[in-house]
């Protein structure tokens, strides 16, 4: 009898047993799309404020604004080989059999060296690749196509093949327009990006803070990693997996340790790390057993506490989210399965938006060549690409720019390799992009044609409405082409029908629109102070300068619409620096600027970037270009009722552009 007394529960151990026997129940359980509605209701899921760091520490942050170059990159036009700098002209009809010789100049351009001298008429200089292109030349020849003469009026170079205007010649500006936008509000910063950045000379950076990370494991079980295992007890790897993966996606883990199934001392955790982080995450806890005692300490922590305790999930039910005046509080379930699919499902999201990244995405996707793809056979090409919805699901666009550009890389989604079997892909050909950075997900809206400052204002104001636009720079008809192949949203354009006087909408073929953009003054820049050109009408100062052998034209590519206007000025004429024709506005001012051409055609707004003389010829209009059929498309409506908002308006005069009456779209 004294044996069975002895064997006898005590009453705190019998209250212990009722509670365990009670069994605190879950709230009501809900559908995941319910739980993630809640969620999503109590907790923005935006980015949190900006800070700004040193370039070295912005590797895998997210740009908190728009960054425009300060500078052209590159700055001056360079060689992109080793030879030697001369005039095309000098050059005709220079072959094996017949080499044409040129009389070297006293000066070696080696990187980092100012021309001294200008290349005249059958000289040459010999120059290295990144030297700048002197004043005269407007073509490099590689050194292996010459042989070296000493002649007795000095040394030569024989030519043994012709140069065509702007071979191996990168323009100023080629990469980086002084003043353009070369990364977006939201960009995640990788070494690509870091490139872009130092290109331009910058040494900090504003990006998103990263969101800080409470991360706590809480059981009785529980033991830290390289300490000794006792009975009954497992080694905690819920809080290394969470923390690895916070860090994974763009947040900063702060390891709060084990905490014991005791409610005081968790509960005093947990308002510690609301205190000190964003976002507090804990494993266990959740369930119905006695020890699990988290949510009963949510219910308190403040408003509006638990929002979903149970998840129509398997594995994962036992989930718990709370949110503690504007703090979300997330309590995953003990086991790692559980732990980690409730993640990736509720957390990494918030995570994410936080840190302004955005949602993971696949590895890779299946896209299709547009157009014929030319290779070299023999030696495998990695194509980088950029991402566009066409007519018959996703199109890969091979990026224009060329291996010394940085910016490839920014636009480019990815990367397709064109085996070294093949001599190239044909168009409607499938390839497999392979995702480069944050994903492969398309643009909302896909722009291509003739770069302007005030486009990339309105993309920024489309930005910050949450959609993203891709913009690639081909010149006008460049993009009219690509609109024509259904390979963009919107082409943009400044083309003047000659026959009319009309601009772009002659251009347009059945079945397309054009969008109304803004008016952009076009003229004669010149540097400030040479009379060849100040108080002259434009037409005249060009007129006097074509006629002048000493005076330097810097011309405009063929097809772009400026290039229209400059060949209506020249009325047949090819002056010297006709056949310099880089891409750009900025190429054309900084060739002025520099002293290597004295004259050009470019719009107001960059001549007074580069602070110099501007004579005015034509106000021309910059427009943008659709297609009917996609008129309604979200991204595309959202754009063009952008553009006819007052606002966009005050944007685009604050830059100096001005818009058609009232500002609307057609």
């Amino acid at each position: 009898m004294s044996g069975s007394n002895s064997n006898k529960p005590d009453d705190a151990f019998l209250e212990r047993l009722a509670q365990v026997a009670r069994q605190e129940q879950f709230l009501t359980v809900l559908s995941r799309e319910e739980a993630l509605a809640r969620f999503r209701a109590a907790v923005p899921h935006a980015p949190l404020p900006s800070e700004t760091v040193p370039l070295a520490e912005a590797l895998g942050r997210v740009l908190a604004a728009d960054l425009a170059s300060p500078i052209d990159v590159p700055p001056f036009d360079r060689s992109l080989v080793d030879g030697f700098a001369v005039r095309a002209a000098d050059s005709s009809g220079a072959a094996e059999a017949s080499p044409l010789r040129l009389r070297l100049n006293p000066e070696i351009l080696a990187c980092g060296t100012a021309p001294a001298l200008a290349v005249a008429p059958g000289t040459a200089t010999p120059i290295a690749t990144g030297g700048v292109i002197p004043r005269g030349a407007d073509a490099v020849v590689m050194v292996e196509q010459t042989e070296f003469v000493e002649a007795g009026e000095g040394p030569s170079v024989a030519l043994v093949r012709a140069a065509a205007p702007g071979q191996f010649i990168g323009y100023a500006g080629a990469d980086m327009a002084l003043g353009e936008t070369v990364l977006r509000r939201g960009a995640l910063v990788t070494a690509r990006e870091i490139g872009m950045l130092a290109a331009c000379g910058l040494a900090q950076v504003s990006v998103v803070r990263r969101p800080r990370v409470a991360v706590l494991s809480t059981g009785d079980e529980l033991v830290r990693p390289g300490e000794r295992l006792r009975p009954a007890a497992i080694y905690d790897s819920n809080g290394a997996i969470v923390a690895a993966s916070v860090a994974e996606n763009g947040g900063t883990p702060v390891p709060g340790g084990i905490v014991p199934d005791d409610e005081v001392a968790l509960e005093r955790v947990i308002r510690a790390s609301l205190d000190a982080c964003d976002l507090v995450v804990l494993s266990g806890g959740t369930s119905k057993g006695a020890g699990d005692v988290s949510h009963r300490i949510l219910s308190r922590l403040g408003q509006p506490g638990i929002l979903v305790h149970g998840v129509a999930l398997k594995p994962g039910k036992p989930l718990c989210l709370a949110v503690a005046d504007g703090k979300a509080v997330v309590v995953l379930p003990g086991f790692p399965t559980s732990a980690m699919f409730t993640f990736h499902e509720f957390v990494v999201p918030l995570v994410r938006a936080l840190a302004g990244l955005p949602p993971r995405e696949e590895a890779s996707v299946a896209a299709r060549v547009p157009q014929r793809l030319n290779s070299e056979l023999g030696r495998m090409e990695f194509v980088m690409a950029s991402l566009a919805n066409g007519p018959d699901g996703l199109v890969a666009l091979p990026l224009p720019k060329g291996s010394g550009s940085v910016t490839a890389f920014s636009q480019a989604d990815g990367f397709f390799a064109v085996p070294a079997s093949r001599a190239g892909l044909e168009a409607g050909e499938s390839v497999a992009l392979t995702r480069l950075g944050a994903g492969v997900k398309p643009p909302d809206l896909s722009i291509v044609g003739s770069h302007c400052l005030g486009l990339d204002r309105v993309v920024g104001l489309l930005a910050e409405r949450g959609l993203r636009a891709r913009t690639i720079w081909v010149g006008s008809s460049g993009g009219l082409a690509a609109l024509k192949r259904g390979e963009c949203d919107l082409a943009s354009l400044h083309l003047l029908d000659a026959e009319s006087g009309r601009y772009n909408a002659p251009f347009l073929q059945p079945g397309m629109s054009l969008a109304p953009g803004w008016r952009r003054l076009q003229g004669v820049v010149f540097r400030p102070g040479d009379p060849r050109f100040e108080g002259r009408e434009p037409e005249a100062a060009a007129r006097a300068v074509i006629a002048d052998p000493d005076a330097v034209m810097v011309n405009r590519n063929t097809g772009s619409g400026t290039r229209l206007l400059v060949e209506g000025l020249l009325q047949g004429a090819r002056p010297p620096g006709f056949w310099n024709q880089p891409r750009s506005h900025n190429a054309v001012a900084a060739a002025v600027a520099q002293g290597r051409a004295d004259w050009g055609v470019a719009i107001e707004s960059v001549a007074r970037a580069y602070g110099l003389g501007f004579l005015p010829l034509t106000e021309e209009h910059y427009d943008l270009a659709y297609r009917d059929e996609r008129r309604d498309a979200p991204a595309l409506a959202a754009f063009l009722a952008l553009l006819r908002e007052p606002s966009t308006t005050a944007a685009l005069a604050a830059l100096g552009f001005s818009r058609p009456e009232g500002g609307a779209c057609a």
